[in-house]
């Protein structure tokens, strides 16, 4: 007995996806969608929420 696929909404529009395979851009339901909420991410727009790191002052390669 197979199972029915599983549906999901789109992050960025709502509409529903189907998770298989064929669902190129899942969670997505187009690469459009999918490059909005990439430019969210990298806009900040969205984040995880967590605590906000004090800057030090010193960049990643260590140099002040």
């Amino acid at each position: 007995m197979k199972t029915k696929p599983a549906t999901v909404s789109c992050p960025v529009c709502g509409k529903p996806v189907t998770w298989t395979a064929a669902s190129t851009w899942r969670p997505f339901c187009s690469e459009r969608c999918r490059l909005i909420d990439l430019g969210e991410w990298l806009n900040e727009e969205r984040r995880i929420p967590g605590e906000e790191v004090p800057d030090t002052g010193i960049d990643a390669a260590g140099d002040y």
